[in-house]
């Protein structure tokens, strides 16, 4: 009887939650941008006719560090269009403008300063947007946001410019309706979130006025939009792209030519309908412009986990985001899928957008080649891949993947279900579960393993809270994404309470409470996780973060701590400088087949100057060391030093170095660039890069040195242009 009444309650509680949700986006008058037969210059500068009748809004609130104030300098958007294209203006009004953070950089590297976003949800349909960032000096960053999360992957084809006045700075964009995904219909209905961020005051303001007691949900917060008349495309994209590399490695003392590539690929983009996508590719081109920065890579527990960095995968990849994964620093799920884990494409296809108005179709068909085979296995790896999602009110779904590893004699597959259920304005309920099935080579055994999680989640401007429950059978197994650990139940709980002292240089305060406790089902021994800190926001744009941590693990069925102290602090000093420090005191384990308990210190800084608009330098530093705790011996230290400078020619050109030491290996890296990207898909790259080692050749042998010799160079060239008929 009690379990009854509770389910009808949730019943009663969610529809009214909808109703009122219903009520609340009724009574937001939708946004109606002008139509022009004159578009915009997209030159910075708001003199164009359109401006002067386009319909604007101007009453921007604060959400960040508070909600509910007035943003702290005016702002004012103009929205325009025409059959193939959306047009927006900024006039961002600032009484300090020697003080506006602005710099001449490579796309997507903007956070840090001054910007304005547009977030555009193409559907209306409260499930997704596209989020585009721009700098006073129009400079791009954009990105997908589902599921809460944003992923940065995305690179659209759309123009802005922008310029700083003595009164603040200008931005024009154009979006063309090809770079969308939007309904088939007449009027397009879709809905926007405008923002700006004033970076040395750390303040984000937004039209619509954010709501405190939603948080920060903001697909559920949106404005809505009409455009009548617009054009629906066949859309059709052909990149062709060449690469030409060159691989040496020493041999013998002297370097000699290990491979040499010459690559021709193709990659086809067919719109079946304004919101329905095909792609298609041909021995891709999925070189990376820039190498991955070292990481600790001694005494780990699980892999290192790297970022997916190329292009054919990055489009569409927060559709195949699971809900309830990630859900804390104690979860062993993090993806899926993982498409870093295809390593060798030769071709693939991939099919996304929307059929019907709630239905989210996503699907990837590649074949990996295996460069070189073990005995007894193909030559070849085949990955499908296929995500379905249901909208429901609001910004809840649920959704269905399969997704799979497969060869003739072995695989590794994956199905289940998963879902994201909005409760109240400020709550939600995630859940997944997940089966897998998987075959080893030369194994006539078919193993079976499952994973469940639940989650509760509640946001608001006083309080961030959350519950979860997770279980991953000891044969669950995800080749295709990042599973850092297997046999385990977890129950974990954590609080944030927000406190807004009324003292000028403080904007904010974070307490944060965190429990989990987790049963290793292989050992069956219970372990413990439980943190308690703080987080100060002052001084405009600094931050200063302190966390305890109690914490034990375990491993080959014992149980060793693992808790200590962990200290961050940083932000922006000025125009110029960007820093950030990290320290970590920690009991650890030492991993291996006998395995010990001992201490671990890790310090982290990363140091950014900006002398000047175009010039960039990073300095980042990392260290880490163990010593045993039964006799005090250190183990290892392990420094790691990268410095990277980059001059920015233009918003289309830079030219970029690079320089590695990791003192452990006794290793340096060097990394040059030079780069231009008309708009994304046309661009011309050209790198070198070597790799030294504190060693020489002697007596037919390779001797420990004090000086360094150069063990493996290498260099490429990539071009491609984006035909777009």
């Amino acid at each position: 009887m009690l379990n009854k009444k509770f389910y009808r309650s949730i019943i009663l509680l969610h529809y009214f939650t909808l109703i009122t949700s219903i009520i609340t986006a009724q009574s937001r008058e939708p946004l109606k941008p002008i139509f022009t037969n004159n578009p915009p210059v997209i030159d910075g500068k708001l003199e164009d006719e359109i401006w002067k009748t386009a319909p604007t809004v101007s009453e921007f609130k604060t959400f960040t560090p508070d909600f509910g104030n007035d943003l702290s300098e005016k702002t004012i958007v103009y929205m325009a269009y025409d059959k193939e294209n959306l047009y927006f203006a900024y006039k961002c009004f600032d009484s300090e403008p020697d003080k506006i953070r602005a710099t001449v950089t490579s796309r997507d590297n903007i956070r840090a300063e001054d910007w304005i976003c547009i977030n555009l949800d193409s559907f209306n349909d409260q499930q997704s947007l596209y989020a585009l960032y721009v700098n006073p000096f129009g400079i791009q960053e954009d990105s997908r946001f589902t599921g809460n999360t944003e992923d940065a992957g995305i690179d659209l084809v759309w123009y802005s410019a922008g310029r700083i006045d003595p009164d603040g700075y200008s931005i024009e964009i154009q979006l063309p309706l090809k770079s969308l995904r939007y309904s088939n219909t007449n009027p397009v209905e879709m809905s926007v979130f405008f923002e700006r961020k004033i970076s040395r005051r750390a303040e984000q303001g937004s039209f619509p006025a954010m709501d405190p007691a939603q948080g920060n949900a903001f697909l559920t917060q949106m404005q809505p939009m009409f455009y009548y008349d617009i054009e629906h495309y066949a859309l059709l994209e052909v990149l062709p792209a060449i690469t030409y590399g060159e691989k040496f490695s020493d041999t013998g003392g002297k370097l000699t030519t290990e491979k040499v590539t010459r690559d021709l690929s193709l990659t086809l983009k067919y719109g079946i309908t304004s919101d329905l996508i095909l792609d298609g590719t041909y021995n891709p081109d999925f070189s990376q412009v820039e190498a991955d920065a070292g990481q600790i890579d001694i005494n780990l527990r699980y892999a290192l986990f790297f970022q997916e960095k190329r292009p054919f995968f990055l489009e569409g990849r927060e559709n195949f985001g699971i809900a309830a994964t990630t859900i804390n620093e104690v979860d062993p799920i993090r993806y899926i899928v993982h498409t870093r884990n295809i390593l060798n494409p030769i071709g693939g296809i991939k099919l996304a957008g929307k059929i019907g108005e709630s239905n989210t179709i996503a699907a990837i068909y590649t074949i990996d080649e295996i460069s070189d085979p073990a005995p007894g296995t193909e030559k070849n790896t085949h990955f499908p891949i296929i995500r379905y999602k249901k909208s429901l009110s609001e910004d809840s779904y649920v959704g269905i993947i399969a997704a799979a590893e497969e060869q003739k004699e072995n695989y590794n597959r994956v199905g289940g279900i998963d879902g994201q259920i909005r409760l109240t304005k400020a709550s939600q309920f995630e859940f997944n579960g997940i089966l897998s099935q998987s075959k080893l080579l030369n194994s006539s055994d078919v193993n079976f393993g499952n994973t469940l999680g639940l989650k509760y989640s509640y946001s608001a401007r006083d309080l961030d809270m959350d519950y979860s429950i997770k279980n991953v059978s000891e044969d669950f197994r995800a080749d295709m994404g990042y599973i850092t650990r297997t046999g385990i139940t977890s129950i974990a709980g954590f609080a944030k309470p927000k406190f807004y002292p009324e003292v000028e240089s403080i904007q904010r305060i974070d307490a944060e409470f965190f429990t989990a406790q987790i049963r290793d089902n292989i050992y069956n021994k219970w372990e413990t996780n439980n943190s308690i800190g703080a987080t100060m926001f002052f001084l405009g744009s600094l931050n200063l973060r302190l966390k305890y941590t109690y914490s034990n693990e375990i491993y080959l069925n014992e149980k060793f701590r693992t808790g200590g102290f962990i200290a961050s602090f940083g932000g922006l000093v000025s125009n110029v400088l960007n820093f950030s420090l990290g320290y970590r005191k920690l009991n650890s384990i030492f991993y291996s087949n006998l395995p010990f308990e001992g201490k671990s210190n890790m310090f982290q800084a990363i140091v950014i100057i900006q002398p000047s608009g175009k010039i960039s330098t990073r300095i980042d530093f990392i260290f880490s060391d163990f010593t045993r705790k039964s006799d005090n011996s250190l183990i290892y230290e392990y420094p790691i030093l990268r410095f990277r400078l980059t001059y920015q020619m233009n918003k289309h050109l830079f030219f970029r170095g690079i320089a590695e030491y990791n003192k452990y290996r006794k290793q340096l890296i060097t990394d040059l660039l030079a780069s231009f990207t008309y708009i994304p898909g046309t661009v011309l790259h050209f790198g070198y890069g070597s790799l030294y080692e504190k060693t020489e050749w002697v007596n037919n042998a390779y001797m420990p040195s004090d000086s360094f010799k150069e063990m493996r160079r290498g260099f490429f060239f990539k071009a491609s242009y984006l035909w777009r008929l």
